[in-house]
């Protein structure tokens, strides 16, 4: 269906594996301001991030696709995490997560156009993604991308805010 790698100018993004766990956690999953607009809670430990690895492994296998972990071009350093997220075979749920460090470089959506790419070789129709009413840069990622602003969603769960649940924007793409 689709490779487990994918190349772009300066980019490997590639299928998760076991023991990418601790530079997962390390990195991304556990850091309160990175994880500050996710959907998913942030990691408080490393089984949690053994989780995230198992769950992906289950994606890829039931799909032939599902999340990527986003790695320098060389492969030495781990930027963040992208994916697809299937809710039929014809439609998908997109977004990314960077270390800060990797923040303001283009690489997000440098990753967010590969998965456009990657959704179109699957056969997906629709790509949707969220983000905070209050995160201007991921609105303005997934626009640039091409993404259609298609409304607001009234409650959806940002469980590393207080309060956990808040208005969001909703985005789509027909790649």
């Amino acid at each position: 269906m689709t490779s487990s790698e994918v190349r772009t100018r300066r980019l490997l993004l590639r299928r998760p594996r076991l023991d990418d766990a601790t530079a997962i956690f390390a990195r991304y999953a556990s850091v309160p301001e990175v994880t500050r607009f996710l959907a998913w809670r942030r990691h408080e430990t490393i089984d949690q991030t053994r989780a995230f690895v198992r769950f992906s492994e289950t994606e890829w296998h039931r799909r032939g696709c599902g999340p990527y972990l986003i790695w320098s071009l060389d492969g030495a350093t781990l930027l963040g995490s992208t994916g697809l997220l299937f809710e039929t075979s014809e439609r998908a749920i997109t977004g990314y997560v960077l270390a800060h460090d990797a923040w303001g470089r283009g690489y997000a959506t440098e990753a967010l156009r590969a998965m456009i790419d990657v959704a179109r070789r699957v056969g997906l129709q629709e790509v949707d993604a969220s983000c905070h009413m209050a995160h201007h840069a991921s609105a303005h990622i997934l626009e640039k991308c091409g993404f259609t602003l298609v409304g607001s969603l009234p409650e959806q769960a940002f469980p590393n805010l207080s309060p956990p649940r808040a208005p969001a924007l909703h985005y789509r793409i027909n790649p």
